[in-house]
């Protein structure tokens, strides 16, 4: 849809009693069906026994999350989540969890002895959705007094609009979180790297300094014998 397409159905739209637009007909019903799915197909990524069901869950997740992102105007998010989580890792994620021989039943043995951990993380997230509902709830103009409002279609796109905040007024941050993904990146692999005795490696350095003695050796052959 284009911009000024967009702008007029949302001031046509029914507003509330704080004046945000509402969701109606069909934009309602898909609102209500991805919600939904998305909700089912997280909770069943962590309920699933098999853990390939599990990454399959997750995949349903991001495609109906990306269906709510589109609702509310953000294609370019939808988008990024398609190609990034559901490309690259979510598929990531299958093809580790296929071809890596896991013994999860092990791994779930001892789950149990993480659960007031888990249990604590979870009412801390809890509470932080009622404070943040509560606090829309009794104050309905916080929502009207945001740092970055979002800019009209007709004025400007949201893909512009993100990329004017990233990219001029949060660059130095986003360099910066580009630097901590990469010091991570690298202390990942430094960390988990092994070198296994008996193991044959290609050594560079060694094929390029090869010479004619030490690459070719004559050995004499009895008549009637192998070496």
């Amino acid at each position: 849809m284009p911009p000024e397409a967009a702008a007029e159905a949302r001031e046509a739209a029914p507003l509330d009693g704080n004046g945000v637009p509402m969701l109606t007909g069909l934009e309602a019903a898909f609102f209500y069906l991805f919600a939904f799915v998305s909700v089912a197909a997280a909770f069943m990524v962590i309920a699933a026994r098999n853990p390939v069901h599990s990454v399959l869950y997750l995949i349903l997740t991001f495609f109906n999350a990306a269906g709510l992102f589109l609702l509310t105007g953000a294609e370019f998010l939808a988008m990024i989540l398609l190609v990034v989580y559901v490309g690259a890792v979510a598929v990531l994620f299958l093809f580790v969890v296929m071809m890596l021989d896991v013994d999860f039943a092990e791994l779930k043995s001892g789950a149990l002895q993480y659960a007031p951990i888990g249990a604590l993380v979870g009412i801390v997230l809890a509470a932080e959705l009622v404070v943040v509902v509560a606090g829309y709830s009794f104050a309905p103009s916080l929502g009207t007094a945001i740092a970055q409002p979002t800019p009209d279609l007709a004025q400007r796109h949201n893909t512009a609009a993100l990329g004017d905040i990233l990219y001029t007024d949060y660059v130095y941050l986003f360099e910066i979180a580009g630097m901590v993904l990469l010091v991570a990146m690298i202390g990942a692999i430094v960390l988990t790297l092994r070198h296994k005795e008996g193991v044959r490696r290609q050594d560079i350095s060694a094929q390029v300094a090869r010479d004619p003695r030490t690459a070719v050796e004559v050995r004499k052959v009895e008549t009637g014998k192998g070496i």
